[in-house]
């Protein structure tokens, strides 16, 4: 097969979170563990750095990833789910996976996934693990993909875990409250090693707290007063909080032996989008009016997108908008200001929310808004209706930018 076929087998034949929801989510880690044991165990090759959190897990995975760099490291980064490229998903110095690696390790491997039948999420750890080892790094950033507990990259026993801010998202599969879902993103702790903390709420750090004692692991918890904010290329006052829990991660690493150096931090903060490909957070890729790219896909990440466009000043907010069908739309759409115009548009994956259906949310929470049969359409229709000092917004769901970041390359 070549690099197409192969990717065309792998979304036909896994299920795929990303695309399908709920029948791809494992209750278990049995399937990954043994994809692993069949591999060699990769993740024994490399040393790590675990990143868990409802918020945030992105921009600290990608900083440090980057500082890493910068400390001539060399760092692999796997980050879910992709924006446009499959590859995004493993990246060694920012560069991604080469197609060639991808169609090789499934065609070795194709009869042992035809046997476990494993999800896609676990075929895309063991493709990342086993590219990291055998490009013999020295650090690989993982990214939990959902919760932590059960998350199929749960199988690394890390230098150091991290776990950044906590809030109410895929409570289907979390739990329904702040401790409950805390209790499953802190299923990353190891026994006796480092965690790091970030933001916390007085219901969960009871929950990080109470594990990391049982396991004998060392709590960092990250303090925004303690790092004054160094210059960065990712913007908006919320990555203050996400820079504070990445140098609390870095103070660990060298309390641990490893040298970064401040000269490090400081350049891998600037260059955070040029060393990972980092894209989608409170990104602007144009002015006049600006355009505004943002993953932000829960209640917490659009009360951080509103506090940042209360800060523009704008006129007038086009806000292109679409949703996935699995998440309870109702606690988003209260928060959207409705002083703006939204275009609503159904992301290109079976998880999207049905055009009808958002409509009638809209409605029912009387914002104003026109339907669009696709992204482009949307986007296409705010840019015709906004003038300069106004702000055209993409956002509400990570796969809005599937078919924009193209379009914008770094």
């Amino acid at each position: 097969m070549n690099y197409p076929e192969t990717l065309d087998w792998l979304m036909s034949q896994l299920p795929m979170f990303q695309r399908q929801g709920a029948v791809a989510f494992r209750k278990d880690l049995d399937k990954v563990n043994a994809l692993i044991d069949h591999l060699g165990h990769p993740e024994k090759k490399f040393k790590s750095i675990h990143i868990a959190g409802t918020n945030g897990k992105g921009s600290v995975a990608h900083g440090l990833a980057s500082v890493l760099v910068e400390e001539g490291y060399k760092t692999g980064l796997y980050t879910s789910p992709h924006l446009h490229d499959f590859r995004e998903r493993a990246r060694i110095n920012g560069k991604m996976v080469p197609e060639e690696f991808v169609v090789d390790f499934v065609e070795r491997n194709r009869d042992i996934f035809e046997s476990i039948q494993p999800s896609f999420f676990e075929m895309t750890v063991a493709l990342a693990f086993q590219y990291f080892a055998q490009e013999e790094v020295d650090f690989a950033v993982i990214e939990v993909g959902m919760g932590g507990r059960l998350d199929a990259t749960n199988i690394i026993d890390p230098e150091v875990s991290v776990i950044t801010q906590i809030g109410l998202d895929h409570q289907t599969f979390l739990g329904d409250t702040l401790a409950e879902i805390a209790g499953e993103k802190a299923g990353i702790i190891k026994k006796d090693r480092p965690v790091v903390i970030g933001a916390y709420h007085a219901e969960t750090y009871p929950v990080f707290e109470a594990l990391a004692k049982e396991l004998k692991s060392p709590i960092y918890r990250a303090f925004q007063s303690e790092y004054p904010w160094m210059p960065s290329d990712l913007t908006g006052d919320f990555q203050k909080e996400n820079q504070a829990t990445l140098l609390t991660t870095i103070d660990v690493l060298n309390e641990l032996g490893y040298m970064v150096s401040d000269k490090a931090i400081a350049t891998g903060l600037t260059k955070i989008r040029k060393n990972t490909g980092f894209r989608g957070r409170w990104e602007k890729v144009e002015s006049k009016p600006d355009l505004i790219l943002d993953t932000c896909h829960n209640p917490d990440g659009v009360k951080v997108a509103i506090a940042e466009i209360k800060k523009g000043r704008y006129h007038k907010i086009h806000w292109v908008f679409g949703m996935v069908s699995d998440k309870n739309p109702h606690p988003v759409l209260c928060l959207l200001p409705k002083d703006a115009q939204y275009y609503i548009c159904k992301p290109d994956v079976p998880r999207g929310m049905d055009l009808n259906e958002l409509s009638g949310n809209f409605s029912l929470f009387q914002l104003p808004h026109q339907a669009y049969d696709s992204v482009a359409k949307a986007l296409e229709a705010a840019k015709k209706a906004a003038n300069p000092e106004d702000l055209i917004l993409v956002g509400g769901s990570i796969f809005l930018l599937e078919d924009i970041i193209p379009l914008y390359p770094l």
